[in-house]
C-alpha cells in the first residue's frame, strides 16, 4: 500500500521561483510512488504566491514538501 492514497489530501509548501515567498496548498492526491518519493495530483487550492500554477492543475510534489496528510476516511460520514 502506498503512502499516499487516492482521495487522500496532502499539504505541501511552495516557493515562488523569483521571490522567494512560500505558501501552503492542498493537493487531491491522484496516487503516489514510495518508491521515487513522489505524490501525483491536483492542486486543490488556489495559489496567492506562486501564479504560474492554477486550481485543478495536474502535479507531481515530492514527499519531502508534505507537511500535513488527510487519508480519504477522514472526509467519510456515515
Amino acid at each position: 500500500m502506498a503512502q499516499y492514497e487516492k482521495g487522500d489530501y496532502v499539504k505541501f509548501e511552495m516557493t515562488h521561483e523569483q521571490s522567494g515567498e512560500r505558501e501552503w496548498v492542498w493537493l487531491s492526491v491522484d496516487n503516489s510512488s514510495d518508491e521515487q518519493q513522489v505524490v501525483f495530483g491536483q492542486l486543490d487550492s488556489e495559489p496567492v504566491v506562486a501564479t504560474d500554477v492554477k486550481r485543478g492543475q495536474h502535479l507531481a510534489v515530492s514527499y519531502a514538501l508534505v507537511r500535513e496528510h488527510k487519508r480519504a476516511s477522514d472526509f467519510q460520514t456515515e
